[in-house]
């Protein structure tokens, strides 16, 4: 199925880009054989969009993983589901903001942006998370996945109390827990790898 995103990129940027410098080498495209070629294949057939993301291409030397990982993103973080497909984005920008994250800031900055929350991504990708325009209750479950992500030892009832006390449900808690995770991961492996931004947001502008 095509996503919104994605479909804006193919019409702003119709040539994928070229390959890219990195720490650790990923699996291009023109070098993908056997499984990890069909695993590049299986993402632009779920998803409609023909470049493959780098950060999956840092899993290309397991094509199991990318499988994987382009299957729980699509459910995860690409789809509503307890929460918003923009609160989603809120809390993907947010995360990749904190972990000084250039490629994922860049990206999902933009996701969130063409959702509806220009201003909100705007802020969000500043580190301005007190000038956003959300509510208490999206501010305080923003300042608890910052806290689950940073220092997640120090999480406690008391947190999850408040914010049941704000109007979330324990799903939606634990689906915000769920993609602050998944976030702190691609975060960690495209920083490690070297990813750089994809330049989405200068695009949109």
């Amino acid at each position: 199925m095509t996503r919104a995103e994605y479909a804006l990129l193919a019409e702003l940027r119709p040539t994928a880009a070229g390959r890219v410098e990195t720490h650790i080498p990923i699996v291009d495209e023109a070098d993908a054989t056997g499984e990890t070629a069909a695993a590049y294949q299986y993402f632009r057939d779920q998803t409609g969009r023909q470049d493959v993301p780098s950060i999956l291409k840092c899993f290309g030397t397991d094509p199991a993983l990318v499988r994987q990982m382009i299957d729980i993103s699509s459910t995860l973080l690409f789809a509503d589901g307890h929460l918003t497909r923009q609160q989603k984005e809120m809390i993907a920008t947010w995360i990749s903001r904190q972990n000084s994250c250039p490629y994922c800031l860049d990206s999902h900055g933009f996701f969130l942006l063409v959702h509806g929350a220009p201003e909100v991504a705007q802020k969000l990708i500043a580190g301005e998370i007190d000038d956003a325009a959300i509510n208490h209750a999206e501010h305080q479950l923003l300042l608890y996945v910052g806290k689950v992500n940073s220092e997640s030892f120090k999480s406690t009832r008391e947190d999850v109390e408040q914010l049941r006390g704000l109007g979330w449900g324990d799903n939606q808690i634990a689906e915000a827990v769920h993609v602050a995770a998944m976030m702190g991961l691609c975060n960690r492996v495209a920083n490690a790898f070297g990813l750089p931004a994809q330049g989405f947001l200068d695009l949109k502008r």
